[in-house]
């Protein structure tokens, strides 16, 4: 007797996140169909709930919208919060009127307050004002892990709704986005280097003052972590989230920029001086996740920074 085709949509399938998730799915050996938004505009509302009404989906990955970093943010806050808040609302509306039954929304670590313990727990959501820099953006994923969770609230037991969430540390590798304008802080580095390296500058000046600290996490494992947390059996689920309405997602080791500056400089084989810009925005200067309620449900992340940075300088140099 064959076993049942599970069918899955994984939103935003061109970002680095949905293309991990679609390659981790593809890998698992399961019984699946993946179905991916190509021509579905995601903020509209009116094509969405026809493609759920027209295909029977059991798993939802919202996998992102519009992001970036630092200068993304400062330039582009209308369309990360318009985009996100429209896009995301759409879908969960239309997975709740389509018995979509199991969702597992990815937020972000923006959206924890400016100032917070660390390592930073579930419970520090909504605790105090955000980072300006990224306030836009971070209200539409606080949003959506809200719009979630209140879906179960008011219709787990009448309609069997599993409506998952999980906020992810710093995220990195292939699929990135690789310029400047756009680019999160390792997929920057790494153009900026290459391009010093290219140019045989005697020096490079990055924003800030180094001294911030991150954690990261290869995007490969946050793409097991997805699908782990996904398929996790429910009642185990709740009882570790403990009434918070989401689980985070990362390393749990943290690195600062001027040190992470250097080590990519080493991979890329670039030999001139790093600089930094006190006046440019440091943004947070620490960012490290509390993971020890995923890691108490038997995950934890397998690639260290050195392996991870030189998987994603290879892919770099390999889709110039």
């Amino acid at each position: 007797m064959s076993k049942k085709i599970i069918n899955i949509f994984v939103t935003y399938h061109e970002n680095m996140i949905g293309k991990a998730i679609i390659n981790r799915l593809k890998k698992s050996g399961e019984n699946i169909k993946i179905f991916i938004n190509e021509n579905l505009d995601l903020t509209s509302q009116s094509d969405v709930e026809f493609f759920f009404q027209k295909h029977t989906i059991d798993q939802v990955y919202i996998t992102g919208g519009k992001s970036g970093g630092i200068l993304a943010n400062s330039k582009y806050p209308a369309e990360f919060i318009y985009n996100n808040l429209v896009s995301q609302t759409n879908i969960i509306n239309s997975c709740f009127l389509n018995n979509v039954r199991k969702i597992l929304f990815i937020g972000s670590s923006c959206v924890y307050p400016k100032i917070t313990s660390f390592p930073t727990i579930e419970e520090e959501l909504l605790t105090g004002p955000l980072e300006l820099t990224s306030e836009p953006y971070a209200i539409s994923k606080i949003a959506g892990l809200k719009l979630c969770n209140s879906y179960n609230k008011q219709y787990e037991k009448s309609h069997n709704l599993d409506y998952r969430a999980v906020v992810p540390t710093n995220l990195y590798g292939p699929g990135d986005k690789y310029n400047i304008e756009e680019s999160h802080v390792i997929s920057s580095l790494i153009c900026r280097m290459h391009e010093a390296k290219i140019n045989e500058s005697e020096k490079i000046v990055l924003w800030g003052t180094g001294k911030p600290k991150r954690e990261f996490l290869f995007i490969e494992d946050f793409a097991d972590a997805a699908i782990f947390v996904m398929n996790s059996e429910k009642n185990k689920y709740e009882k570790i989230i403990n009434n918070v309405p989401h689980l985070n997602v990362g390393s749990g080791e943290e690195i600062s920029i001027f040190d992470l500056a250097c080590l990519i400089a080493e991979i890329v084989n670039y030999n001139g001086k790093i600089e930094f810009d006190n006046l440019s925005p440091d943004g947070a200067m620490r960012k490290i996740l509390d993971v020890s309620k995923l890691y108490s449900m038997g995950w934890s992340y397998k690639t260290k920074l050195r392996e991870g940075l030189c998987k994603t300088y290879d892919y770099f140099l390999n889709n110039l």
